[in-house]
């Protein structure tokens, strides 16, 4: 159930429309939950009744079940007595608002009724819908590139803030709308502050966004704004850049920007990796080494951690250094290594210790590896001496032996310098694991809990329980793709992806050559079900029956992704960690060779007599042609989908049907065959049925067709058409004696429901029971 509020616009009152409640109260959300009557401040009481009211408030004039209470309040742990201390909370509230009503009498503010309870207010009187108006009205203004009426809107938007946005208010809903929130106040304040730009504002602007800065330093967006605002009023901004952008972190003149976070979901729940990784620093800073590494798969959050963390600093007395390993990272000796110090010495380009650097990595063929990493340590060690030296590897597990040996051996220089090391990987490379280090932080896929937490305080609309559930599940705990599937809205199985969540997956998979990426793309196709909301994976020889590779080749090729985390393989079989990465595989490809591919893959499983319902799983998922050979293929095998596979025989016989070229007799066998799979799996088949019957030679085919006809009948209580039916057979005694048993029994079931009565004549009965001799004989298509 979400408890997510859709944001709300206030729009007159119609003429004639239902009371909106008391027209002097005003509910503040946007700050300290507060409700104004008439001017006196009432006092709600406990944190669990100002809860209560904020949703009621959020949701003003709609209702409101006392499920989406309790979930608001408790999330998926409510107490016993949750039912009973709702209404509590709800009775003690109406009192609080009408205090002069009788008891028993109707409420006209807090309303109930329907199984509901209903605030009833103007939107204009409650603050946070008011905000949510006004920039919507900003964003009219906008489109009509009126600056000056937009920013008029967005002042008096944020004017309706005084503090925290329901603040101190308990419970997962309240928490969810503090972030949402908060987001958009941001949001807002830097549109207002571009537009104060663009009207000549600039003091005003450099104010603002100086206070901006001040208080959400890892927000890259707001640091060019302020640079911008300063060249446009003619100030120096080197003091600028320095305070607020690059932030100097030691040595002269050293500069350093650090990479940009990826997203704000790739940090959901991190808050205790950020705090322990600043306190390193400050350790580092007061003399204390340390090694830390920092393990997570991809779309984790490892980069978004160390930059938010690392970013903010603003002490001059250390040097940071800062590389990030690519796959030909591991082609370099000490590459990566040579990066993170010279990052450190970045602007003593003419010092000492940029000379040495540059010799303690230039290699010789009489250089030994032993040679070499001795030379790297001593330098790094000279570093570390002269101030706190902070070394960050992202991406260590693409770093040459080389680097994994000097990253050890500083490991040891951490007990008695000032040097503090930050690794982070992927958690399957045994290099990685086998690097000496104080602590490791493992950034583990979020739980179900968190995810519903993250995604219901990123997405713009609510979102109800099915759609919750269908982006937790192919999303798979993937903090960045919940954050794009739940901003971008909530795609169902068939939609094309969110654009931003495709292009994170794709550079999710560019450390990975063309052959891997190939293996990835087949794997999918392979996985692709037409009837369910996941992949169901395959199995590694059906993969190289498919690419014409052999497993160990394959193996080869996939063992990055599986310690990258994308996909896992168990006992031969293969399945992706986060179906987003399978769905955007297969919907990147484009529709012609998408329908080429899957009946290749077909045909390859077909002819190496693999089980046919992975044929038909092929054929469904590419929407694949079924021409001449694919429907004698499918008149083979239909008896045996039937059993195995039915729910995806009866689509693969529906489209059959419905194919032109196919033959009279074929077309007999599958109708057949659809009939008796409707029938069983409890749905209609009298149209197929009724269509076999009437033109049908064999009287065994057509007893079972109309017996079929009539069992559908009675299932859906038409008992008298039924009876008619039954009737007709057991008159014509055109069919087998075994079928005409069955037919006197079901009369005998139909006698209760219909009693005696004088029997029908055949020319009434339903034509779709095929039950007179002409109709029976006539021939034709469906």
């Amino acid at each position: 159930m979400s408890t997510f509020v859709t944001d709300q616009t206030f729009r007159p009152q119609r003429r004639g429309a239902e009371s909106v409640g008391h027209t002097g109260m005003s509910v503040h959300l946007l700050g300290p939950t507060q409700v104004w009557l008439d001017g006196v401040e009432l006092s709600l009481g406990s944190g669990n009744r100002t809860a209560v009211l904020s949703f009621l408030a959020l949701h003003a004039n709609h209702g409101v079940t006392p499920e989406q209470l309790i979930s608001a309040l408790w999330g998926d742990d409510p107490p016993a007595s949750a039912t009973g201390n709702v209404y509590t909370y709800v009775s003690a509230l109406r009192h609080i608002l009408e205090p002069c009503r009788h008891r028993w009498a109707a409420g006209q503010v807090l309303t109930s009724g329907g199984g509901t309870y209903r605030l009833r207010a103007r939107a204009e009187d409650i603050d946070a819908l008011q905000f949510n108006a006004l920039r919507e009205e900003g964003k009219r203004h906008r489109r009509a590139n009126d600056h000056d009426a937009e920013l008029a809107s967005l002042t008096a938007a944020l004017r309706l803030w005084h503090g925290e946005a329901l603040a101190g208010v308990p419970g997962p809903f309240a928490e969810a709308q503090r972030q949402r929130l908060t987001e958009l106040r941001l949001t807002t304040a830097e549109r207002r502050a571009t537009l104060l730009i663009e009207t000549g504002r600039h003091d005003e602007a450099i104010s603002v966004l100086r206070v901006l800065v001040e208080a959400h330093p890892a927000r890259d967006s707001l640091h060019p704004l302020l640079t911008a605002a300063l060249h446009a009023a003619g100030r120096a901004v080197s003091r600028e850049r320095q305070s607020h952008a690059s932030k100097p972190l030691g040595g002269a003149g050293w500069r350093r920007v650090l990479p940009v976070c990826t997203d704000s979901g790739s940090l959901a729940g991190r808050t205790p990796e950020i705090r322990r990784l600043r306190w390193a620093v400050t350790q580092a800073v007061r003399g204390r080494g340390r090694s830390i590494r920092v393990e997570g798969f991809i779309g984790m959050g490892k980069s978004a951690l160390l930059t938010v963390a690392l970013k903010g600093l603003t002490s001059t007395n250390y040097r940071i250094g800062w590389a990030v390993g690519r796959e030909l990272s591991r082609r370099v000796p000490l590459g990566l290594l040579v990066e993170c110090v010279e990052s450190a010495l970045a602007g003593e380009a003419g010092s000492d210790l940029a000379e040495a650097l540059s010799l303690a990595s230039t290699t010789s063929v009489d250089d030994s590896a032993t040679e070499l990493v001795g030379r790297m340590v001593g330098l790094v060690r000279h570093v570390a001496e002269q101030a706190p030296l902070i070394l960050v590897a992202d991406g260590l597990h693409w770093a040459d032996p080389q680097t994994v040996q000097v990253w050890s051996a500083l490991h040891e220089l951490t007990a008695h310098l000032p040097l503090l090391l930050v690794a982070a990987g992927w958690p399957g490379f045994a290099e990685l694991r086998e690097t000496a280090t104080d602590e490791v932080l493992t950034l583990a896929p979020l739980s179900p809990a968190s995810s519903a937490h993250l995604v219901r305080s990123a997405a713009p609309e609510p979102l109800d329980a099915r759609e919750l559930d269908h982006l937790l599940t192919i999303a798979g705990g993937n903090p960045c793709y919940l954050w794009h599937l739940a901003t971008s809205g909530a795609p169902d199985r068939n939609a094309p992806l969110p654009a931003s969540l495709v292009g994170a997956v794709r550079s999710h998979l560019t450390p990975f050559d063309e052959q891997t990426r190939e293996a990835l793309r087949a794997m999918a196709f392979l996985g692709a079900e037409p009837t369910t909301d996941s992949e169901s994976g395959c199995y590694l020889d059906e993969l190289a029956l498919v690419t014409d590779q052999s497993t160990d080749e394959l193996r080869r090729l996939l063992l990055p992704t599986v310690r990258a985390g994308l996909i896992t393989i168990a006992r031969e079989r293969l399945a992706f960690r986060h179906q987003v990465v399978a769905r955007v595989l297969h919907q990147g490809t484009a529709r012609t060779l998408r329908s080429l591919l899957h009946r290749s893959f077909a045909e390859r499983i077909a002819q190496a007599d693999g089980p046919p319902e992975r044929v038909v799983a092929q054929l469904l998922a590419g929407a694949v042609p079924l021409d001449g050979a694919l429907i004698r293929w499918l008149t083979v095998h239909v008896e045996q989908l039937s059993a195995d596979a039915p729910r995806i025989t009866v689509m693969l016989l529906q489209r059959a049907r419905a194919q032109y070229a196919v033959s009279p007799a074929d077309r007999m066998i599958l109708t057949i065959w659809l009939a008796r799979l409707l029938l069983r799996l409890g749905r209609n088949c009298a149209a197929e049925a009724g269509w076999v019957a009437s033109r049908t030679d064999d009287p065994d085919v057509e007893g079972e067709m109309r017996w079929m006809v009539a069992l559908t009948y009675e299932k859906r209580g038409e008992h008298e058409t039924a009876s008619d039916i039954a009737r007709a057979v057991l008159d014509e005694r055109h069919v087998p004696a075994t079928w005409l048993d069955r037919f006197r029994l079901m009369q005998i079931r139909l006698r209760q429901h219909l009693g005696d009565r004088p029997g029908s004549a055949c020319s009434k009965i339903s034509p779709r029971g095929a039950t007179i001799p002409e109709q029976r004989r006539k021939r034709g298509t469906p």
